[in-house]
């Protein structure tokens, strides 16, 4: 008998022939929802005959008594030889090739299957995987590219991508049920579209407030118009809503009643902010609450830790590996970042959640902040996901993109949902703009504008600004909000900036951009430093939300030390000058933004990374490398934020990690909201002098200052040195 894995806690051992039949059927019910049940069977079936090797089975028992020295021996070439053998299809060997480490280049896999140092492991493999399953000499049917994906590079690089997903999604669940089998994220819900309508429509009847209000009338209207076009057929569509309109409620109906008529399996909601993540996902476990057992309807997910993806087959690298989200959920709450960074992965951590795109219904909230350099791939694998795997996507914003000005969008006819969005914004235009641009101000005069006004909020450009001001104001009750901050401060700084307001109270916040989209905030002043129109109006909603004043007021002011991120943001924010600063067009019209971002794209390389060239040769690694929305690899740090008792709790999490614990998917999402992620540089300066102490791989504990009021910070800290 042939093992796959070691010892799980019961001291039971994983009988290869199982693991492998496991996978196959496993794969082929994912691939099923994109027509490719047969060829992810196969896969699954074919992925470890290497394990059957002598050298590999050495290897798993002298690990699992704790005397195996080195990497385990190459267990993934036997199984990707025989597939272009029996099969003749090379590029399914790149998928076998790459399910431990991750997708390689497609021109390099000639080389590594001819290694003429493995070829004897090789048939020795074989020829035992033979005996020990005979059906393996059945012959299988020829199989090839589906169509429309034969003679085209990049639908062939995505398809591959998908494919690749469900093998390795099977491969760690099944993994997953041998060494967890308890708490196993297996599929299975038995929450289906049609109670999450059910429970939405029951709380529908008890939000919303007094009816003949013009806001809430607004936002009747933009709910019937969602549910009319849900009937629609699935495709890509539009929803162009001014700030306050009612996105979050309505586009969650449309994904329902749409997946509900056509068969979508879950609704992705991604969002360009990790503050946005929390509050849009409280609002959804609000209405939807959770399921038994700790598992979720909705999943919230974003700055999650590294799981690794090496070679190493240890029992504590594979426990690790199991931490990582596949979003086997009926809501997922998402970043952008993590959305399109695991569609142009390569790593089977990240590329484990692709599959989950097919046949579902895919909301791009405040779609304006996706980064412009990146929007070609972006665009380009919407688009498929839409024409080849029966994915809706939902481009939902104030602020709508010009993406047709992209000739890789140009002919995409995307539905707009409502008919006439520029009477709403006319309907709902609820605040004043003023310029003060012809003389740039100082931060003590920004802090003057705020200390004269009870309730105010501020938006700066960069987190170094935000202390800046903060200084200049000098105010004890002063709020900020940043990712500064853990997600748990934030959540708790929204909760007092709401009372405060509520209460009528005096309340005054400095913020980065992380309050522009998503977070429900009402005041009457709002000031913004000069930067890229989106962000501007976004701010301005911000002010005046639910129209209680006859008019709120904004303030655009160019500060004299102000920083400005480099890149798209600061060309963005010249084009805004150029088109506004004269103060003779109005911001909140429409066809101000479509001007906007004409002009933008036509300045913005949107592929300036050449991902589409590299898509074309199938050269996965190098496009994970250059698919970056936000540049540079991050570290995850956990930071003693809370009461005692929760930082106790914290510290008890991090311990169990340090131990190795089995349950470590849980342990990674309850330390989610006390978590900062920083620049991979910065935080190798903080290794360096004792203020990170590494837990597990991607993972550290902050042992430096954390202010109540600032969040992170520390010596030579540059608070933009951290994810935005």
């Amino acid at each position: 008998m042939a093992w796959a894995h070691s010892s799980n806690s019961q001291g039971k051992r994983h009988d290869l022939v199982d693991h492998l039949r496991g996978v196959a059927g496993l794969a082929a019910e994912f691939a099923a929802e994109f027509g490719c049940a047969e060829p992810a069977r196969v896969l699954g079936l074919y992925h470890d005959l290497g394990k059957f090797s002598t050298g590999f089975q050495d290897y798993l028992l002298a690990s699992e008594a704790g005397k195996a020295h080195g990497r385990s021996p190459d267990h993934k070439i036997a199984g990707a030889s025989f597939i272009v053998n029996k099969l003749g299809l090379p590029l399914f060997a790149l998928l076998i090739q790459g399910h431990h480490g991750g997708l390689r280049k497609a021109s390099d896999l000639r080389s590594y299957l001819s290694d003429p140092q493995k070829s004897v492991q090789v048939d020795e493999a074989l020829t035992s995987a033979k005996r020990g399953m005979p059906d393996l000499e059945t012959p299988v049917p020829r199989m090839k590219l589906p169509k429309g994906v034969e003679g085209d590079a990049k639908a062939a690089e995505l398809f591959l991508r998908i494919l690749f997903s469900a093998l390795v999604d099977a491969d760690f669940l099944d993994t997953e049920m041998h060494f967890e089998a308890r708490t196993a994220a297996r599929r299975g819900t038995q929450v289906t579209m049609v109670d999450l309508w059910q429970w939405f429509e029951r709380d529908q009847e008890r939000f919303g407030g007094e009816p003949k209000a013009e806001v809430n009338l607004v936002r009747a209207e933009v709910y019937r118009h969602c549910l009319e076009a849900s009937k629609l057929p699935p495709g890509m569509f539009r929803l162009t809503v001014p700030t306050g309109g009612g996105k979050t409620r309505s586009a969650m109906a449309f994904a329902l009643q749409h997946a509900i008529r056509f068969g979508h399996r879950r609704v992705i909601v991604a969002v360009p902010f990790i503050s946005i993540t929390e509050q849009t996902a409280d609002v959804y476990r609000g209405i939807f609450g959770s399921t038994q057992d700790d598992e979720p309807i909705v999943l919230e997910h974003h700055s999650q830790a590294g799981q690794g993806d090496g070679d190493d087959m240890s029992p504590r690298t594979v426990r690790s590996r199991l931490a990582a989200e596949n979003w086997d959920a009926p809501i997922i709450v998402t970043t952008t970042v993590q959305l399109f960074e695991s569609l142009f992965a390569n790593t089977p951590s990240r590329c484990r959640r692709v599959h989950s795109l097919a046949h579902s219904v895919i909301i791009l909230d405040e779609a304006q902040a996706l980064p412009a350099h990146l929007l070609q791939p972006i665009l380009d694998g919407l688009r498929e996901l839409c024409a080849s795997y029966g994915a809706t996507v939902v481009i939902s914003t104030a602020t709508q993109p010009a993406f047709e000005a992209i000739p890789i969008f140009a002919a995409e006819q995307a539905t707009e949902i409502i008919p006439d969005p520029e009477r709403l914004f006319r309907t709902l235009k609820r605040v004043e703009y003023e310029w003060r641009m012809e003389r740039g101000l100082e931060w003590e005069e920004v802090a003057k504008l705020l200390d004269d006004t009870p309730q105010a909020l501020a938006v700066v450009n960069t987190k170094k600004d935000a202390m800046a001001l903060l200084d200049a104001l000098g105010d004890g009750e002063a709020l900020h909000l940043s990712t500064l901050l853990c997600g748990a401060h934030r959540r708790e700084v929204i909760r007092t900036v709401r009372r405060r307001l509520e209460l009528g109270e005096p309340c005054r916040l400095i913020s980065t951009q992380v309050v522009e989209a998503g977070v429900d905030l009402d005041f009457p002043l709002v000031l913004r430093a000069m930067g890229p129109l989106d962000s501007i109006l976004q701010s301005a909603g911000r002010c005046n939300r639910e129209g209680r004043l006859r008019s709120g007021r904004v303030v655009v002011f160019r500060p004299v030390q102000g920083g400005m991120p480099k890149g798209a943001y600061r060309a963005a924010s010249g084009i805004t000058a150029a088109l506004l600063g004269a103060g003779d067009v109005d911001p909140d019209d429409p066809a101000a933004s479509r001007e906007y971002f004409r002009r933008l794209f036509a300045t913005i390389d949107t592929d300036r990374e050449s991902i589409q060239k590299l898509r074309e040769t199938l050269d996965y690694p190098e496009v994970a490398r250059r698919f970056r929305m936000i540049d540079g690899s991050t570290q995850t740090v956990a930071v003693p934020y809370g009461s005692e008792d929760e930082r106790r709790q914290v510290q008890a999490w991090l311990e169990r990690l340090r131990e190795g614990a089995t349950h470590a998917r849980g342990l990674m999402r309850r330390l989610q909201p006390y978590v900062v992620s920083l620049y991979a540089a910065q935080a190798a300066y903080y290794r360096q002098h004792g203020l990170i102490v590494d837990v597990v791989e991607g993972m550290g504990e902050w042992m430096g200052k954390y202010d109540p009021v600032r969040g992170l910070s520390g010596d030579a800290l540059d608070p933009d040195a951290l994810v935005v």
